[in-house]
């Protein structure tokens, strides 16, 4: 009976170690598909796989939770113009009841995704410099009054020869961020941003720490478009 224990434990010990190892290179290779599907190679990528024992959940071709964090990235204009990225903050994605086709699939469909991405009142004081083209540089903060899908925050400084004091509006809808600002000698531009096919942004608010984007969407299909062949 000791033997037998021994060996149990020694087993479950084993079994437990390669389930970590399995979880860890899954974790890796979902961060670097994730990276190419979706443009983020300049972001720091995080992918956790939730759940325990990782191999079986992988053997059944299902998987309860996985969460995706990409920091520090930036995307074009729709324009194109020189100069007019938008540094993003954080976007993170918390994708739940995923089906995988196999183990070598390069896509998969979850039943519900939920997440934020976040804007920095720096990185938007920067980008509103930019966009005045001449002048100082610009402030941006807080402001009320941010209402369903676009979110208000309050833009000071100068703007060419122009004293600036006025309530941007950063819109969010689809995947496509807009930001007009009153006064500006550029005043509006617009971002889009590559996220799952069927994930959306529904919500925009301005907060203390910058303005936080909420994302939602169900049937969503990772990697491959459900057209694709």
């Amino acid at each position: 009976m000791r033997i037998l224990a021994i060996t149990v434990g020694v087993l479950a010990v084993l079994f437990t170690a390669a389930d970590r190892i399995a979880v860890h290179y899954a974790d890796q290779e979902a961060g670097r598909l994730a990276k190419g599907a979706y443009g983020f190679t300049n972001a720091a990528m995080d992918v956790s796989i939730g759940g325990f024992p990782f191999l079986t959940q992988a053997a059944e071709g299902t998987l309860d939770h996985v969460s995706l964090t990409a920091d520090k990235f930036y995307v074009s204009t729709t324009g194109n113009r020189q100069g007019d990225w938008l540094d993003i903050a954080r976007l993170h994605l918390d994708l739940r009841d995923i089906t995988v086709p196999s183990l070598t699939a390069r896509s998969a469909q979850a039943n519900l995704a939920t997440g934020t991405l976040t804007l920095s009142y720096q990185d938007l004081s920067d980008l509103v410099t930019r966009l005045a083209g001449r002048g100082g540089s610009l402030q941006v903060s807080p402001a009320e009054g941010s209402d369903g899908q676009a979110a208000r925050v309050k833009v000071t400084g100068t703007a060419g020869q122009t004293a600036l004091n006025s309530t941007a509006t950063l819109l969010a809808q689809g995947n496509e961020l807009s930001l007009t600002v009153p006064g500006a000698e550029r005043a509006t531009a617009a971002w889009k941003v590559s996220l799952p096919e069927g994930v959306g942004f529904t919500a925009a608010r301005s907060t203390p720490d910058g303005v936080e984007i909420s994302l939602t969407g169900h049937q969503v299909v990772l990697g491959a478009s459900r057209f694709s062949r």
